[in-house]
């Protein structure tokens, strides 16, 4: 890694507000084990912040005898707060959901990880609202405190036997489309990255007026004084990055999509690896679509 890229990731890691330690020591108890068609679900809860446990589900698949290619899912928002890691298990509720990534990805021998972010499933009972707020009389950024969990997440798995830490991807939708593109920007461990109808371009939702789209855990102070969302994105590269997003999505207005995708082609083609960035786009809204999923599992497949 260049010294420049190496300071743009700590710079943009700097915006996000004051953050536990990043080694703060991570402890996990397994809630409960079962057998499910195809997989072993297990419900564990995780201390990775030192401020309040994170619920999460790891699922691998059944006989599974050595390290597999692991997945950190990413939920999505929706305003569904008691939903959460749920979608890893039966769907996103936003579009094409059969069958739920938990069975699509360890039918495949792969495993996957989703925990409940602040305010959503087992960490819900305050609003996001009072979250963020609450946060920011302390000197922490909500989609902080998100990030990290994240990142501490990924230490995490590649302390699992079951996970190849060599083969690691993460993906989302919505907001976990955002949470795959940070998380993977800035942590090198992430070795694909898909993310799923938010690719947003900062400036032009601005210029839209899309800003209302996106809840208060989505803004970070001062970002854009140092980072566009394609500076953001540039960060992954060369490793492959695969977006997919609706030309009618207006949390992804269509000329901040041409944007980010004409200086992401560029910093791909520097970098020798043109093919290992790819955006599509289609004539829909904000949800995931059949030929999405066909096109996300045969990037996987060709990249982990």
């Amino acid at each position: 890694m260049s010294n420049d890229i190496a300071a743009r990731r700590a710079e943009l890691y700097s915006l996000l507000g004051e953050l536990p330690e990043r080694d703060y020591p991570i402890s996990c108890e397994k809630v409960l084990e079962e057998e499910r068609e195809g997989y072993v679900l297990e419900k564990l809860s995780l201390d990775l912040n030192g401020v309040e446990p994170v619920p999460a589900f790891f699922v691998r698949p059944k006989g599974l005898t050595g390290p597999a290619p692991t997945i950190l899912y990413n939920h999505f928002h929706g305003g569904q707060y008691p939903y959460g890691k749920l979608e890893l298990l039966e769907g996103s509720r936003l579009g094409w959901q059969d069958p739920p990534w938990a069975v699509e990805l360890t039918r495949r021998g792969w495993c996957a990880f989703c925990a409940d972010t602040w305010a959503f499933g087992e960490r819900r009972g305050r609003t996001e609202s009072e979250i963020f707020k609450h946060m920011l009389w302390y000197g922490r950024v909500m989609w902080g405190m998100m990030v990290y969990d994240s990142l501490r997440a990924v230490d995490y798995l590649v302390s699992r036997p079951e996970v190849d830490a060599g083969r690691l991807g993460t993906m989302g939708l919505s907001m976990g489309s955002t949470m795959a593109w940070w998380t993977a920007a800035l942590d090198e461990r992430i070795k694909v990255c898909v993310d799923v109808c938010c690719l947003t371009d900062f400036q032009a939702l601005i210029e839209s007026r899309g800003l209302d789209g996106h809840g208060l855990y989505y803004y970070v102070p001062s970002l854009l004084k140092h980072f566009t969302a394609a500076q953001i994105n540039a960060l992954i590269a060369p490793r492959p990055h695969l977006s997919l997003n609706g030309n009618y999505d207006r949390l992804t207005p269509p000329a901040g999509l041409d944007r980010v995708d004409a200086e992401l082609k560029q910093v791909y083609a520097e970098a020798g690896v043109p093919e290992a960035w790819k955006l599509l786009r289609y004539e829909t809204g904000h949800f995931e679509t059949a030929d999405m999923r066909k096109r996300i599992v045969e990037w996987l497949e060709r990249w982990m």
